[in-house]
């Protein structure tokens, strides 16, 4: 089929395009801006893109048009629609769908999907377990929010059906839902299950179209205030995710969070598997560089690797605990932990100059800059962090966490905030910290800031999910020069 997508070059967007592709779909799009790195990714693809979303492109009469959740149904201060393609569509009464429903109904399903939703680290465990299926012969589909640099691309479909079975059963002996290992097994799909909203006309979570048989469920905090207004609400979603889980179906939880907890209290009907926790099923012992992957308190594997930081430990856990529903061994998953490359924007080395590290992280929510801090500091030791962020998500520019910023960075020798386009005091938010906080209302005001205050053997920790007005290149070069 020809298929037309409404904000193509988002992630999400562009692996389900990606995917389309691959299945063989015809497949073109738009997005306002039509920026780098998925729009180089796509036109590689041969996926013809087109800029804004004027309702001239009814003109391409797709099969379907897919909707992206960036489009909705806005009108500017004249009252003119900001999506008046989306309003042709309408008036045409074209067949229109989501991208989550897309992907549902013509990649995952017959497959057995693992989905990893969480708060924090989604990309990375979600990579991590594709890096497990994939070194175990299992020939996974995966799309990533992200793109894992042992694979190289951000979407594949991935093998159908596994012709033959590899690895072990699962922990405990229990038959895996396919019935055992034998032939014709159903392929599987490692998808990052993302809380936000689906579209403008489903407000429901994204993950709810995924109905995994494996869920990871990796931890749970408030985020996203610009759809909900608490805890209890994203919770809500998390149990509609569970409420999906076939009885034969796994569910892997993190013991250490209360809300997932509550979550499970709501109603679980499937086999539950817990990690992080000393009383959990899979508990680690040991640094998050080097550790034994216990199983029920006995040493199962052991896990040697480049990354640090407790979440990333955290992140192992629950990639070996989903892999094991699948029939791969702690061991044979640790193994290919080993060689797991992490993924672009995690703690990303973009450069040295004059003897500073500059780093690029994807952390915007203060607990994933607090634990990303973490990590750098157990790298590096007494060495001064030079925290670089913006507050940039759409729950950061609404202010709802500014009071979480200091303990965030409170690991850090010096903070730089990036201020512009905030509706709240960035400075007085970081008073607690005192004069090691800084903060400009400009790129080139916090260009200048750290150029002054770096000095040889420091590091450099940029983070955004956006991307940050390219200050990464911009600081080496500063930098060089100094």
């Amino acid at each position: 089929m020809h298929i037309h997508i409404l904000g193509i070059c988002g992630t999400f967007m562009g692996g389900v395009a990606a995917l389309a592709r691959e299945a063989g779909h015809r497949v073109t799009g738009c997005d306002a801006g039509v920026y780098p790195p998925m729009s180089d990714q796509l036109r590689a693809l041969g996926i013809e893109l087109i800029e804004g979303f004027d309702a001239g492109q009814m003109a391409l009469q797709p099969d379907v048009w897919v909707i992206g959740n960036v489009v909705s149904r806005a009108r500017d201060a004249h009252g003119a629609a900001r999506y008046p393609l989306m309003d042709a569509i309408l008036d045409a009464g074209a067949p229109y769908t989501s991208g989550p429903q897309w992907l549902a109904e013509h990649v995952l399903q017959g497959r057995h999907v693992l989905a990893v939703a969480g708060t924090h680290g989604k990309t990375t465990t979600t990579s991590m377990l594709a890096w497990v299926l994939e070194q175990a012969g299992l020939e996974p589909g995966f799309l990533v929010g992200g793109v894992p640099l042992n694979f190289g691309v951000s979407a594949r479909l991935g093998a159908p059906t596994l012709p033959v079975a590899r690895g072990s059963l699962p922990s405990g002996g229990a038959v895996p839902p396919w019935g055992g290992p034998a032939a014709g097994r159903p392929g599987v799909f490692v998808i990052e299950a993302d809380e936000y909203d689906t579209a403008f006309f489903d407000k429901r979570s994204k993950f709810v179209h995924y109905r995994p048989r494996t869920a990871v469920l990796n931890n749970l905090e408030f985020d996203h205030a610009d759809i909900f207004d608490d805890l209890a609400a994203i919770e809500r979603q998390f149990h509609h995710l569970v409420r999906t889980v076939p009885p034969s179906g796994r569910v892997v939880v993190n013991g250490l969070e209360d809300s997932l907890q509550r979550v499970l209290h709501a109603g679980c009907w499937s086999e539950v598997r817990s990690f992080g926790a000393a009383v959990s099923d899979f508990s680690a012992a040991g640094e998050p560089d080097a550790f034994d992957v216990l199983l029920r308190g006995q040493p199962v594997a052991r896990v040697e690797w480049a990354l640090g930081g407790v979440h990333n430990q955290l992140n192992a856990l629950a990639a070996i605990a989903a892999a094991d529903h699948v029939g791969v061994a702690p061991a044979q998953a640790a193994a290919a932990l080993g060689r797991f490359k992490n993924v672009r924007r995690r703690m990303e080395v973009r450069g040295v100059a004059n003897g500073i590290t500059v780093y690029d992280d994807f952390a915007h929510h203060p607990t994933a800059i607090r634990t990303t801090v973490d990590g750098l500091r157990r790298k590096v030791g007494a060495a001064r962090i030079l925290a670089v962020f913006e507050p940039r998500s759409n729950t950061m520019k609404l202010g709802a966490m500014k009071a979480q910023l200091p303990w965030s960075l409170e690991q850090a020798d010096l903070a730089f905030c990036h201020s512009g386009g905030l509706d709240w005091d960035a400075s007085d938010a970081l008073a607690p910290l005192g004069p090691r906080a800084h903060v400009a209302s400009s790129i080139d005001g916090v260009l200048a800031q750290v150029t002054a205050a770096a000095r040889p053997g420091d590091h450099i920790l940029c983070m955004s999910n956006g991307g940050f007005g390219g200050i990464h290149a911009r600081l080496l070069d500063l930098l060089q020069k100094k």
